[in-house]
């Protein structure tokens, strides 16, 4: 028997709906209190509810998300070759700070067992970054990583990992352009992260332009009191081209060497009770569909509030994917000022984007389009929800530190390697990563919670994603409900009770440095 068709419509106003179904919908299905189909429409796409007139708008959550190209009769599959994109919002008489909701009540009670840091950070794990001033050190740091993870390592229990902090910079680029800022703070404040304990371990090669001086100035590193002697003098640093390295082994040893000291003090450390007001979560979306905006980042979005309630710090990113609601976000703005620097982060990301002579529709994948996004423009309406209702607090650029509690904007690319990279140097302990299409994406310094926009896709990839959000949509389950699982889901991993898939598999992309500055 075939099953009941089912159809999303997100706004009263929306003269579109998605459809639900698994495997999508026939020609000639009837949709109940509606149109019979007139195309097949495939699961996640859009079906005219009503006839749509040549140029009049199509609308999804309530706003335009392009002009039909023609006539669209009730029961048609609207897809992205049928719609004209609307033009970006422009970034002058936006609303700032218009938006007055009521104070979200207190959250209380709620803790994690974490790791305190001498910088009053909290992590969520003990482990031991190395910290690379140049890519020509990777294929030796890696080796010796390697060999640290299995002759050290089992002697200190208490550490849960080695990682080295790969990226492609360093040397063979303009370290003195304006935008080089970028990728050296992002470096510097990745070496930082709470998760890594304040220990903080280099691999120079010798040569190169980011010297170890000016990736950790003087004061870059908080060092507790009972270190704060001889180590505060200077950097931790193994140089490859010392004279005192002879031979490939010469240099590895000596990194095997320092990493032992700083693996000694991480393994002293032990886990505390600490508030949940501790937790600085990044979420962020990628393989995303029409579902995104439906189940998972609304969920998230209700996770959001929880956590802002709880006094933590939580950040939303990818600005090609906000851009298209950038009026949406400086109405919530909390003050003018936060809403101004919104508009400049905007506002030099438009010109990057002029400067490699594309647009803000270069965002969207071809997977975003089979999953049933027509355009960046529909794509924004469903990346906002992640962010929830509370005002937004802070405004960071590109690797830039985080600078207080609450609802942050951390202006990143819409990238997810670049955009993870850039919320870990942010200091992010925890990440809300949510899908529709499925990427098995992960981070070595930081757990990664995977969120599925279907139940399909959870029931296929059941062992790469952590919640299924699809259950909304199914009618299982409710936004409250699934937003909840995921605020205790994220106290259970912060406190290592329990480990994300990826971290299971040991899954985990590369870091990617944002540089907008020339490379020489």
């Amino acid at each position: 028997m075939p099953a009941t068709p089912l159809t999303i419509r997100m706004h009263e106003r929306d003269n579109v709906a998605i459809v639900a179904n698994d495997g999508g919908l026939a020609a000639g299905t009837a949709l109940p209190g509606g149109p019979v189909l007139v195309d097949r429409v495939p699961q996640g796409h859009k079906v005219a509810l009503v006839d749509i007139a040549e140029g009049a708008p199509v609308l999804r959550y309530g706003i335009p998300i392009g002009r039909a190209l023609k006539a669209l009769p009730a029961g048609s599959w609207v897809h992205e070759r049928l719609l004209a994109m609307p033009d970006a919002i422009g970034l002058d008489g936006l609303p700032k700070a218009t938006v007055r909701r009521p104070a979200l009540p207190p959250l209380e009670g709620y803790t994690f067992e974490g790791y305190r840091n001498a910088d009053g950070s909290v992590g969520t794990r003990n482990i031991l970054a190395i910290t690379q001033t140049v890519q020509c050190v990777a294929g030796v740091t890696e080796f010796a990583v390697q060999r640290i993870k299995a002759e050290l390592l089992p002697r200190y229990p208490n550490v849960d990992d080695v990682v080295a902090l790969e990226h492609g910079y360093g040397c063979g680029v303009a370290i003195d352009a304006p935008d080089a800022v970028v990728p050296i703070r992002t470096l510097r404040n990745l070496s930082l992260n709470p998760n890594f304990g304040g220990e903080v371990m280099l691999v120079s090669l010798g040569c190169e332009k980011l010297q170890p001086e000016r990736l950790m100035p003087p004061g870059t590193v908080p060092i507790a009191d009972a270190r704060a002697g001889a180590e505060a003098a200077g950097l931790d640093v193994v140089c490859l081209q010392d004279d005192a390295h002879v031979g490939f082994m010469s240099m590895v040893e000596s990194i095997l060497r320092q990493a032992e000291v700083h693996l000694q003090r991480l393994d002293a450390r032990r886990r505390e009770t600490v508030p949940a007001s501790e937790l600085a979560v990044g979420v962020q979306c990628g393989g995303s569909d029409a579902f995104s905006g439906v189940t998972a980042n609304p969920a998230v979005g209700f996770c959001t509030d929880l956590l802002v309630r709880a006094g933590a710090s939580v950040m939303f990113s990818e600005t090609t994917e906000v851009r298209d609601g950038i009026d949406q976000l400086t109405s919530r703005a909390a003050s003018p000022e936060v809403a101004d620097a919104m508009i400049r982060e905007m506002a030099w990301y438009d010109a990057y984007l002029k400067r490699g002579a594309v647009d803000r529709s270069a965002n969207t994948t071809p997977g975003n389009k089979k999953g049933g996004l027509s355009n960046i423009v529909e794509k924004a309406m469903g990346s906002i929800v992640k962010s929830g209702s509370a005002p937004i607090s802070h405004v960071l650029a590109p690797g830039e530190k985080l600078k207080g509690k609450g609802l942050t904007y951390a202006a990143t690319p819409a990238s997810d390697f670049i955009c993870g990279t850039l919320q870990t140097a942010a200091g992010m302990n925890l990440h809300v990563f949510t899908t529709g299409r499925g990427t098995p994406y992960g981070l070595a310094a930081v757990p990664v919670i995977k969120v599925a926009t279907r139940t399909d896709l959870a029931r296929r990839w059941h062992d790469l994603m952590d919640v299924n959000a699809g259950r909304i949509a199914d009618g299982a389950a409710t936004i409250e409900d699934v937003g909840w699982e995921l605020f205790r889901l994220m106290l259970d991993v912060a406190s290592g009770r329990k480990q994300t898939w990826a971290e299971r598999w040991k899954l985990h992309n590369a870091l990617v440095l944002f540089n907008p500055a020339p490379v020489t």
